[in-house]
């Protein structure tokens, strides 16, 4: 097992994953949720996201295949999902819903919906993620240990995108109520500009496949 790989799959995950963008948008997406809520989405999505892309690097292109699901399809829903959910932010759907929940027998469910989508998927393990590990995965040529090293990595990955979470519950604290509430409204512009880019991205893929 080829130590510049494990450098280089390294690398490749964690610009996919971005993990200090994924701070900002966690305060969004768990306003109105108490710290130990934050703290079992973080985790939970961090779990999600690394059996998501353990499991598509061990058998991504199978499963797509067999499913005829390509890429640019993957990326293009991708992109409508974080859109719908940039809206309910920009507007405070969210929050208002969460807030009015908080305390009632729903709000388990409602935290494993989160942690599960869209932090997991499409944010965490993404269309980039989920390409990079595939390609990762086609350079281990079939060596189970190198592939095991590349899980290894995925889960380095995650843990450095759990601290980041972490993080931000500490951000989330400095701001105060009026600071979260301005900086959710603003990431939910970004979110949506990042939605219309995994859209845009989908469908250039896809045209460039039709040509080819």
């Amino acid at each position: 097992m080829a130590l510049d790989f494990l450098k280089t799959a390294l690398v490749t995950l964690l610009v996919t994953l971005d993990p200090p963008g994924l701070a900002p948008l966690f305060i969004g997406l768990t306003l109105g949720m108490t710290r130990a809520a934050k703290l079992e989405v973080a985790l939970r999505a961090s779990v999600i996201a690394f059996v998501i892309l353990a499991a598509f690097a061990l058998g991504g292109r199978f499963v797509l295949g067999a499913l005829g699901v390509t890429i640019p399809a993957f990326r293009i829903a991708g992109g409508l999902l974080l859109f719908y959910i940039a809206f309910d932010m920009l507007f405070a759907l969210k929050a208002e819903r969460r807030s009015e929940i908080v305390t009632d027998a729903m709000a388990i469910d409602h935290i494993r919906n989160v942690a599960a989508f869209p932090l997991a998927i499409p944010l965490m393990a993404g269309p980039g993620s989920i390409t990079a590990t595939m390609l990762l995965a086609d350079r281990a040529n079939g060596d189970w240990l190198t592939l095991a090293g590349l899980l290894a990595i995925v889960a380095l990955a995650m843990t450095v995108s759990f601290a980041a979470l972490l993080a931000a519950e500490r951000l989330s604290g400095l701001l105060g109520a009026t600071g979260r509430v301005v900086l959710t409204r603003m990431l939910g512009v970004v979110l949506a500009a990042l939605a219309v880019q995994f859209a845009l991205d989908g469908a250039a893929q896809a045209w460039r496949s039709s040509l080819g």
